[in-house]
């Protein structure tokens, strides 16, 4: 449970990565905001204590650096300054995306006391300042908009009486709105594989993945009686089959070994020299966009580390699935 948590509202970011993965595009991997919340961490002020643990994105507006119009759309793509011999250099496809996003990131005290309002107040101020310089998703974080100070950066301590903690909760997420978190669904891919196998004894849960990230139509044949003329003539009538309510993607959630664990410099060309090396690939998953005001609490929206190392896994994870259950 969730005890502190701070709030970056309404980050204009430029640029960010929209190529997720080697199989995904649209919003970046939630693996970057990760990435963000451990630089942000790393680089705190020496007379701020604070642990992070985990983080959530609202994303409030989405701009894909796509062409517009027909069925097949693609990223658009910038022309490199010619090379040392005065040839052209070659084009390097990168897709882009503007978003604006609040970032919600769960913090645990190391010994500093957070029950003043004005301590907390500064914080939040100079973590809001220190994350616009940064980069996030590969995005350059732009000048907010906001003149009138309608959005301001808050770290907020919970109360520990459920009535109040609920009233301080629900403050919160009508400043998130309008926007939607991202949340994880594997129950859902686990149904759905299930639901193929028992259809399909070959079907895998990559069958399952692929079917849930897309739209599926499907055609039925109806017997129409014709009022004028009084015949029976068939009709094709299309419907969209959709398994499960709720608007489900395809997102990558992490990386899997396919190698053993090299010790540090022992791979050319590593990008930290210093660090254990591994070769992985990504490791795919369903997510489903939620509005903020149907979560029953912050823990719903929130990702976190959960890496197994003797398996060679390296994920994130995210609990809203198991609240639904409960």
């Amino acid at each position: 449970m969730i005890d502190h948590l701070l709030l970056l509202p309404r980050l204009r970011i430029q640029n960010a990565n929209a190529i997720s993965s080697p199989m995904t595009w649209g919003f970046p991997a939630m693996s970057a905001f990760v990435g963000v919340q451990q630089v942000l961490e790393r680089h705190l002020p020496d007379d701020i204590k604070l642990v992070f643990s985990e983080i959530g994105v609202v994303c409030h507006h989405i701009e894909p650096q796509v062409t517009e119009g027909g069925f097949i759309k693609a990223f658009h793509l910038t022309r490199n300054p010619v090379d040392k011999s005065g040839n052209t250099a070659a084009i390097v496809e990168e897709g882009r995306t503007h978003l604006e996003v609040s970032l919600l990131i769960g913090v645990e005290s190391d010994g500093e006391a957070l029950g003043s309002p004005e301590r907390r107040r500064e914080i939040a101020q100079r973590l809001f300042e220190q994350v616009q310089g940064m980069r996030i998703a590969g995005g350059s974080v732009m000048p907010s908009l906001d003149t009138h100070r309608r959005h301001w950066p808050e770290l907020i301590s919970f109360d520990v009486k459920e009535d109040k903690r609920a009233k301080q909760w629900q403050r919160l997420k009508r400043r998130l709105l309008p926007g939607f978190a991202l949340v994880l669904r594997e129950d859902l891919l686990a149904d759905h594989t299930a639901t193929l196998e028992a259809q399909d004894a070959h079907a895998t849960a990559l069958d399952a993945w692929l079917d849930l990230s897309r739209l599926n139509h499907a055609c039925h044949v109806e017997q129409v009686e014709d009022e004028k003329s009084g015949t029976t003539k068939e009709v094709a009538r299309w419907t969209l089959r959709r398994p499960y309510p709720g608007w489900l993607v395809p997102i990558p959630v992490g990386y899997g070994a396919i190698s053993e664990l090299y010790p540090p410099s022992e791979v050319a060309n590593a990008r930290d020299p210093e660090v254990p090396f591994q070769f992985v690939e990504s490791l795919y998953s369903i997510g489903e966009w939620v509005s903020p005001h149907r979560f029953n609490k912050p823990d719903d929206l929130m990702w976190f580390v959960d890496n197994d190392l003797d398996r060679g896994i390296y994920r994130l994870q995210n609990d809203y699935a198991k609240t639904q259950q409960d």
